[in-house]
């Protein structure tokens, strides 16, 4: 047993699907199956049911799976521990952010990596939560940017930054006339958001309790990405709630939308940088950290201070 053939056990349990595990692991779909059942028949169990339709993990191939991950996490330690005994600033750093998180942060950010670390360049991964916390844990990235609260063994969590909601709205909107809105407001009119499985959607419903009813989520039309929902906005379409970093420039690039706050309390989410327990390369993190508080992002409170990096 090879740790390739627990890649490829991991990536079927996680797909239900040869097809669709073969694609993820490189591989022709016959040369995941021989390597199944090359596994199977050595250590004379059953790890996966098939049938024609869908693919079930049995009892023990769960156990086994979890295992082989806790292996590959570790086989993945030792040229990180190689790499950080000579540099930790030299080399790639595997990065995964959130969809609702990048496209404003990595823009600010890559420069200011690049002028810290130069010699350290961003592998970037974007993803959902749950996505991106399994590549971590499988040893596939080594720091992601994510919003609290989650709860995984093995992994370390370092919150950097709060971000404030704000309510985009047509620029001819009647709430232009208000400096704050009530976060029950937003379920007297037509809501725009995320699609579901998307943590921000799940922060937005909790901001506004009473979205929450059949009929307030009968109105709502989903898009598949803060960006698009920011142009339906702009239609006149409807209103939404957006995370600062993501709204509170956009009065000066497009004149058809308005931004406004929420009343106190303001609601808003804690990003942080996560990595496993046993990553070696401390300094990347602190460099990352740091890069990140220096971004200048709009409206966000930085959790402590920027602290000066002693770089090699």
């Amino acid at each position: 047993m090879t740790l390739t053939d627990l890649r490829y056990l991991i990536a079927l349990a996680h797909e239900r699907h040869f097809g669709r595990a073969a694609e993820k692991c490189h591989v022709s779909q016959p040369t995941l199956s021989v390597a199944i059942k090359k596994v199977e028949d050595e250590l004379g169990v059953q790890l996966f049911e098939r049938s024609a339709t869908e693919v079930k993990i049995t009892s023990t191939g769960q156990r086994i799976v979890a295992q082989a991950e806790k292996v590959l996490m570790e086989a993945a330690q030792i040229p990180e521990i190689a790499a950080a005994g000579k540099d930790p600033l030299s080399g790639p750093l595997r990065l995964g952010v959130i969809y609702t998180i990048a496209p404003y942060l990595l823009p600010r950010l890559i420069p200011r990596v690049h002028k810290l670390a130069p010699r350290m360049p961003l592998i970037i991964h974007e993803n959902y939560t749950t996505r991106l916390l399994e590549a971590l844990k499988r040893g596939e990235l080594d720091v992601i940017v994510l919003s609290l609260p989650f709860d995984e063994a093995g992994i370390v969590a370092q919150p950097v930054y709060d971000e404030p909601f704000r309510v985009l709205m047509p620029a001819t909107h009647p709430w232009t006339a208000l400096a704050h809105i009530d976060p029950e407001k937003l379920a007297d009119d037509q809501l725009l958001l995320l699609g579901a499985g998307n943590c921000f959607r799940d922060q937005v419903l909790e901001v506004c309790p009473h979205c929450r009813n059949v009929s307030g989520l009968q109105r709502t039309l989903e898009g598949s990405s803060l960006e698009t929902i920011r142009h339906m906005v702009a239609t006149g379409l409807g209103v939404t709630v957006l995370p600062s970093t993501a709204a509170d420039d956009l009065p000066t690039q497009n004149a058809l939308v308005a931004v406004r706050p929420f009343s106190d309390p303001e609601p808003s989410r804690r990003v942080a940088l996560a990595w496993r327990v046993t990553y070696p390369r401390s300094g990347a993190i602190d460099v990352l950290r740091t890069a990140i508080l220096e971004s200048d992002l709009p409206g966000v409170r930085p959790i402590g201070r920027v602290a000066p990096l002693e770089l090699a």
